[in-house]
């Protein structure tokens, strides 16, 4: 089978994908999870059969367009594919930007056209010289249409977009992606308990979800908890933060923190949040931080009873990209 692409062909080796083939032979092509998160790797089939596994989380006007993921295509046919059309990024505008911490930076963009989205979900922002990295969203829908969209990020020495970020002009342009991501609130249940724990920035957009069901009406407890290897690194600090969430005064949600370095395990934590849910079986959990501490919280509350089908869990891939959200199927 022949992949064709920027008007040259390439043979396709068995079980390849379509960004394993262009990266074998040397075309760069923009990437990040490589798991069909971030939807970084996006474009679109001109003739030919992708296959379906390259469409599974496209929106159906994105599928029926003929995108899919590279990182996850395997064509089952010839196939020539183009890059993703330029109408599917938004551009927008560096408002201004804060420090949460000595290394955590808040931003916030202003679209030049609306970016539907749900609070929790993340999307690419591409600098002009084509740098592009995922982040979380931090605010609601309504915030972001009247201050812009937020993102937390960590700061890396290093950081091609993070450190850039830091020291870029207001006003500078940036892209957006489309948004993406299955962590989000979905009302119909409004009595259920939510659990929501996250390491890092990853509590940004728990944050979000939390605020978006306390706005929806849920009337159920919500407990947030935000994990860090010492006090430092709780950049939202250690009380409730007012503004992102509500008081305790007739509010849902409960706050905490977990320290690490205090003896405090988030694991252990969030499996005895959940049990002493009055009506555990109908929870709901989400999950977001670092790899290994998101798969070690989604295992102890399956241990503990949790149905997996109540768990959404986004995790961070730093080796790969710092700040991507990357939901584990």
């Amino acid at each position: 089978m022949l992949l064709t692409f920027g008007g040259r062909s390439y043979a396709l080796r068995a079980g390849e994908s379509v960004l394993d083939v262009l990266a074998r032979h040397g075309v760069g092509l923009p990437s990040a999870c490589r798991a069909g998160a971030c939807h970084t790797c996006l474009l679109r089939a001109e003739a030919g059969d992708p296959g379906e596994a390259g469409q599974e989380g496209l929106k159906p006007a994105l599928r029926a367009s003929g995108y899919f993921l590279a990182c996850l295509a395997r064509p089952a046919t010839d196939v020539t594919v183009a890059p993703a059309a330029s109408d599917i990024f938004t551009p927008a505008t560096l408002l201004r930007r804060e420090r949460l911490a000595a290394d955590v930076l808040a931003v916030w963009l202003r679209p030049h056209r609306p970016v539907g989205f749900r609070a929790g979900q993340h999307v690419t922002l591409t600098r002009g010289d084509g740098i592009i990295r995922p982040y979380s969203i931090a605010n609601l829908p309504s915030e972001a249409d009247r201050d812009g969209m937020e993102f937390h990020l960590r700061i890396y020495p290093q950081g091609a977009m993070s450190g850039w970020l830091a020291t870029a002009r207001q006003g500078t342009e940036l892209s957006i992606g489309i948004p993406t991501g299955q962590c989000f609130y979905l009302p119909g249940n409004p009595t259920a308990p939510l659990l929501l724990a996250g390491t890092g920035t990853g509590i940004a957009p728990l944050l979000a979800i939390a605020r978006d069901a306390e706005a929806s009406g849920h009337t159920g407890p919500v407990v947030v908890i935000h994990g860090a290897r010492d006090p430092g690194r709780l950049y939202l600090g250690e009380q409730s933060p007012r503004g992102r969430v509500a008081d305790d005064g007739g509010s849902v949600i409960r706050w905490r923190t977990c320290v690490r370095s205090r003896g405090e395990d988030i694991v252990v934590a969030v499996a005895a949040e959940f049990t002493a849910l009055t009506d555990p079986m109908a929870a709901h959990a989400y999950l977001c931080g670092g790899a290994g501490s998101v798969t070690r919280m989604r295992r102890a509350l399956f241990m503990a009873g949790m149905s997996l089908r109540a768990i959404d869990a986004d995790q961070f891939l730093p080796a790969v990209s710092p700040g991507l959200a990357v939901s584990p199927g």
